[in-house]
């Protein structure tokens, strides 16, 4: 995404296949901790392939609920172990780019996951880096207008 085109942007131009409901589905995890202090941190992954800083991510897996797939993602992500709210906290959209190079359009549905441990070691361990930030350095980080809303909501909630 250059400077000047927007997220919105880039996603007008598949409007057509989103409005035929031709959207891919993915789930996401917002990783958090109380920090020491007693404020909010929350967790930021890289993508393997560009390095952007985003949430674990990825496919529904059949035979898990939403939030226990969201689970899932955040420790082969991002090393975590925790406990995930059953309701989302929300949801965003991207362009998911595919092993061949396709671009489509992708609604995540977001999950609170309340981190209880986490490891060095980890399946995606070696492809991402990983940092715990206030809700507001990492709404910073991240590309996406919806994604940095969800974020930032955590600053107005309590999610204790």
């Amino acid at each position: 995404m250059t400077k000047k085109e927007t997220h919105l942007a880039r996603l007008a131009a598949y409007a057509d296949v989103i409005m035929q409901g031709g959207m891919v589905e993915q789930v996401g995890a917002i990783c958090f901790r109380t920090g020491l202090q007693g404020s909010i941190e929350v967790l930021l992954v890289t993508t393997r392939e560009t390095g952007r800083w985003t949430i674990p991510k990825g496919w529904a897996i059949k035979g898990l609920k939403s939030h226990e797939a969201a689970e899932r993602e955040a420790w082969e992500e991002a090393g975590v172990k925790g406990k995930a709210r059953k309701s989302p906290l929300g949801y965003f959209t991207y362009l998911k780019t595919l092993d061949d190079g396709t671009k489509v359009p992708s609604l995540v549905e977001v999950h609170l996951v309340e981190v209880k441990k986490a490891f060095t070691r980890f399946p995606e361990s070696k492809e991402r880096s990983i940092e715990w930030l206030s809700p507001v350095a990492a709404a910073a980080r991240v590309s996406v207008p919806e994604l940095k809303g969800l974020l930032m909501s955590l600053m107005r909630r309590s999610v204790a």
